[in-house]
């Protein structure tokens, strides 16, 4: 088992760029966003923010092939490999099994893909998210905010090179969504990760680029790009003045 605070992280794992050309989604023939370029860059954070219902949730969905895009749009990884395969998953529902407990749900995909369950490391990650009394314990016995950990957990334990997250962190309490950012930080650094959240602060706490979605059709601002490495200080100048300038941003509903 790795010592307290070293990562987990495969020596193989190759973390590739995403790119969207043109990409859109419609629903009952509405296009919720159409044309749409992106460039998710390999090995950084990219963060993603808007209102609510404006699409940001599937977008991700799209990169994970999980909804149908429009004809003419695509989206493929710079090694031009597939996608779905190394994509590890975090929905903003915790989707845990409710008939298995929290350790054996964040064992969960290594017992789908006929692995050999690696307890040792699965407890290790519960015990880093504060839940080794826990880990023994079903769904209905705990607080959203725990489900949503064991969650993290489990999305931590697939160790993929591509994360995609949908806010991870909104069910738990103020300092424990620091402290949550400060562990995927460490543990995903070197992933491509695309993280969706409503906190202009988390996105500049984790993000080396920020966009901002708007309008319907939904559009996409120009990125902002927070100085220095995640993680930055919740107190940092830079952040709090690119908090104002996204706040700004959130509020021009883009149309």
């Amino acid at each position: 088992m790795p010592a307290k605070g070293e990562a987990f992280v495969s020596v193989s794992i190759s973390a590739p760029s995403i790119r969207l050309d043109r990409a859109g989604v419609a629903f009952d023939g509405q296009a919720l966003f159409a044309g749409l370029d992106l460039v998710i860059e390999g090995g950084r954070w990219t963060c993603l923010l808007g209102p609510s219902g404006v699409g940001k949730s599937t977008l991700l969905r799209l990169v994970a092939g999980l909804v149908p895009g429009l004809p003419g749009g695509g989206v493929t990884a710079g090694d031009r490999l597939p996608i779905a395969p190394r994509i590890a998953f975090m929905a903003q529902q915790d989707l845990l099994l409710p008939w298995l407990d929290a350790r054996d749900n964040v064992l969960l995909g290594q017992r789908l893909r006929g692995e050999r369950p690696d307890r040792a490391r699965a407890d290790a990650l519960l015990g880093e998210l504060g839940l080794s009394a826990a880990a023994g314990q079903r769904p209905a016995a705990l607080s959203g905010g725990m489900r949503q950990r064991v969650a993290l957990a489990r999305t931590l334990m697939e160790d993929r090179p591509i994360v995609l997250m949908d806010e991870p962190f909104a069910a738990v309490d103020a300092v424990t969504r620091l402290r949550l950012q400060a562990l995927a930080a460490e543990r995903l650094a070197g992933r491509t990760v695309l993280l969706v959240t409503h906190d202009p602060l988390e996105a500049l706490r984790l993000g080396h680029r920020v966009f901002v979605m708007t309008g319907r059709p939904a559009r996409l601002s120009d990125p902002i790009l927070p100085p220095g490495e995640p993680l930055r200080a919740v107190d940092d100048a830079a952040v709090l003045a690119l908090q104002g300038e996204l706040l700004r941003r959130l509020a021009d509903d883009g149309t």
